[in-house]
């Protein structure tokens, strides 16, 4: 990718992410409730209905809403997001409390899902339209039709209420809480995954040089992983971006149901206590790591792929 290709990617992100943080704003706007009232109850306070409005108005909630956003979006430019309603504290620093351990959740449950999809995927592929082809099939079509939230009841069910192997209530720090929020996000990524790998692999067999590869007496084993699967990877590697994305943005669900404390966990925390800084950060810090990680991937294209390097350097 070319400086002048990258400038362009990076002006588009920056209108993006513009337009989402105002459709936030004012979807939040619009939502209704009142955060005035909600930080009162949620602090045992019940005020008359003038401080209610004096406090409305220190807050700048009574101006508005285009002056709110651009004085909102003026601060942002600067670094600064707000402080919290509900937790009285910067909304930076509560986001980056919340983000490794989001962020460590995300990459576990990919590499349980990698390990899982990948061989499932190489046997269906070798073994298309056989028994075993049909079992996986079967196998992968149930892990997508389950959801998240239906998985991780099951899993804390069996493991935590029956085997009390481990804990009901998660924490960011330990192995053991760590697993199964990660196995629950794994479980249906597995599933597409392999269908994907599957039909990716096939695709792949299909060329010529896996026939020429095959006429010169090359290893079958050889075949697969060191000329069929990586050529396989590119789009691959394509949906892993997306779903690394995804994970840091959609593993709410997933978060409070083990109380894992992630990003999704503060972000639901944060709309039930119509904590506006707090939702407004959090849809930008996501949708601005969405972008930069498909970002990422676009650029990693290049260095994968040979032949897009080349044609490239020839254009």
């Amino acid at each position: 990718m070319t400086a002048k290709q990258l400038g362009k990617r990076l002006l588009q992100i920056a209108v993006v992410a513009a337009g989402i943080t105002f459709l936030t704003f004012l979807i939040t706007y619009l939502a209704p409730g009142d955060p005035v009232r909600t930080m009162y109850a949620t602090a045992g306070i019940m005020p008359g209905e003038e401080i209610i409005q004096q406090t409305r108005e220190a807050m700048g909630l009574n101006r508005p809403v285009l002056a709110q956003y651009f004085d909102w979006l003026q601060n942002c430019l600067r670094g600064d997001l707000g402080v919290s309603y509900a937790y009285n504290e910067p909304v930076s620093a509560l986001l980056l409390d919340r983000l490794w351990p989001t962020l460590k959740l995300a990459l576990f449950s990919m590499v349980l899902m990698l390990l899982a999809a990948v061989p499932v995927g190489m046997a269906q592929a070798t073994h298309q339209n056989r028994a075993l082809d049909y079992a996986l099939r079967s196998l992968t079509f149930f892990g997508i039709s389950m959801p998240n939230f239906w998985v991780g009841m099951l899993l804390m069910l069996f493991f935590c209420v029956r085997l009390q192997l481990l804990p009901v209530v998660c924490s960011a720090g330990d192995f053991k809480s760590l697993l199964l929020p990660a196995v629950t996000l794994a479980f249906a990524m597995s599933a597409k995954y392999a269908r994907q790998v599957r039909a990716a692999i096939l695709e792949e067999l299909r060329q010529d040089y896996v026939t020429g590869a095959r006429a010169r007496g090359v290893a079958e084993w050889k075949v697969l992983w060191w000329n069929v699967f990586p050529n396989a990877l590119l789009p691959l590697i394509t949906l892993l971006g997306l779903s690394l994305g995804s994970l840091l943005g959609g593993a709410a669900v997933v978060e409070v149901i083990f109380s894992y404390p992630g990003l999704g966990s503060l972000a639901v925390s944060a709309i039930t206590a119509y904590d506006y800084p707090l939702i407004q950060g959090y849809v930008l810090w996501i949708s601005l790591i969405y972008m930069l990680v498909n970002l990422a991937v676009d650029v990693s294209y290049a260095y994968i792929d040979p032949r897009i390097r080349e044609k490239r350097r020839g254009g």
